[in-house]
């Protein structure tokens, strides 16, 4: 997968507040499907979507217990969002440059 997609699907993915608190519940502790929907008081079925896309994206991973092979235990993917946080400082220097560029052009135009 090119790096440009794995952007886009890591950001179409946290398009969505659920999935976003999905991510923060994540941060702390890995967590079971059902504690994750109770936590964000969604049903199942929804929870098992926000997980879906999440897993697209790129962003968490599944894991069975080892108590129980029916369970599935999701945890942030380790270095998930390094990519995305590249691609975010690169456009900011970006910007940064761009508006210091018109900032210039601004005050040689006064003079």
């Amino acid at each position: 997968m090119t790096r440009g997609r794995a952007i886009d699907l890591a950001l179409s993915a946290l398009a969505d507040p659920a999935r976003r608190r999905t991510i923060e519940l994540l941060s702390r502790a890995p967590r079971r499907a059902g504690d994750l929907a109770a936590a964000l008081g969604l049903p199942a079925p929804a929870m098992s979507r926000h997980l879906k896309a999440l897993k697209e994206g790129g962003l968490v991973e599944e894991a069975f217990a080892d108590f129980d092979s029916r369970v599935r235990i999701y945890s942030l993917k380790s270095g998930a969002l390094d990519g995305l946080k590249q691609w975010l400082a690169s456009t900011e220097d970006m910007w940064t440059e761009q508006l210091g560029a018109f900032r210039a052009h601004v005050k040689a135009r006064r003079k």
